[in-house]
C-alpha cells in the first residue's frame, strides 16, 4: 500500500514542489495539501493521511498548534508529523517533538532525504536529522524558554515503571543511536532492543522515539550536554 503523504505548507510553490517529489515515488502518494494548520487537522482525518509534512509558520492555525491537535486526537493517532523547517536552530524544533511529531527536516535537505524522512515516520520511527540529533535537543531542553512551565513531572514517577535494561536503552535512544547500534553497544539483538524500545514507549506514554528523547532529558535521566 502506498504511504498517503499531506502537504502542509502556505507556500503553494513549496507544495507543487513537494507534490511532484513525492508522487514521482511508486511507494506513495500526496493525498491532499493545505495550506494552513487548521485545514491540515482536517485533510489528515478526512484524507486518511499517513504522514504529514507540515511547515511550522503558517497563517492562522501554526504548524504547531495543529501537530498538538493532531497528537490528541485518537482517531489520528496513526498520522506521523514531520516538520519542515527552514532553520533547524530553533526552539520550535523542540517544541514541535514536544508536541508529538516524529521529527524535522530542513527544507533545504536533499530530495532523498526528505523522501527517507516520510519512510521513516511511515515506519513508526522518529527522523531526527543528523545535524540535530546529537546535541541541538539537549541544548534547547537545556534552556528554560524553550520548556517553559509546563514540563510533566509525572514523567519522572513512570520512569520508576522502566526496567534497568530498559533505562538503558532509553538512555542510548537520547544519544541518537540506531536499533542496529543500541544492539551492538549492549550486546543484545536488534529484535531485544525493539521490544524494550516499544515497552518504553508504552509505559512512558510516547507516541513514538522522537517523544522517548524529548522525555529522557525533561525527566533528567539524560543530562544536556553543551559542546
Amino acid at each position: 500500500m502506498s504511504i498517503r503523504v499531506l502537504l502542509a505548507d502556505d507556500q503553494a510553490l513549496l507544495r507543487s514542489a513537494f507534490r511532484v517529489l513525492v508522487d514521482s515515488e511508486s511507494d506513495m502518494e500526496v493525498v491532499g495539501e493545505a495550506s494552513d494548520g487548521a485545514e491540515a487537522v482536517r485533510l489528515a482525518k478526512e484524507e486518511r493521511a499517513d504522514v504529514v509534512l507540515m511547515d511550522i509558520r503558517m497563517p492562522g492555525t501554526d504548524g504547531l498548534a495543529a501537530t498538538r491537535q493532531i497528537s490528541a486526537d485518537p482517531d489520528l493517532a496513526h498520522v506521523r508529523v514531520v516538520i519542515l523547517t527552514t532553520f533547524e536552530v530553533d526552539d520550535y524544533v523542540v517544541q514541535s517533538l514536544r508536541a508529538g511529531a516524529s521529527g524535522f527536516l530542513g527544507k533545504g535537505s536533499e530530495p532523498e532525504e526528505l523522501l527517507n524522512a516520510i519512510r521513516i515516520a511511515a515506519g513508526g520511527d522518529a527522523l531526527l536529522s543528523p545535524a540535530a540529533t546529537k546535541g541541538l535537543i539537549a541544548r534547547f531542553l537545556a534552556q528554560g524558554d524553550a520548556l517553559g512551565d509546563d514540563r510533566d513531572p509525572a514523567r519522572e514517577e513512570r520512569l520508576a515503571a522502566l526496567t534497568v535494561r530498559e533505562r538503558e536503552v532509553l538512555v542510548q535512544v537520547a544519544g541518537g543511536h540506531s536499533n542496529d547500534e543500541i544492539a551492538e553497544r549492549l550486546e543484545v539483538s536488534p529484535l531485544t532492543v525493539k521490544t524494550h524500545v516499544n515497552r518504553a514507549m508504552a509505559k512512558l506514554g510516547a507516541r513514538d522515539r522522537a517523544q522517548l528523547v524529548v522525555i529522557a532529558y525533561e525527566s533528567g535521566l539524560v543530562r544536556p550536554r553543551v559542546e
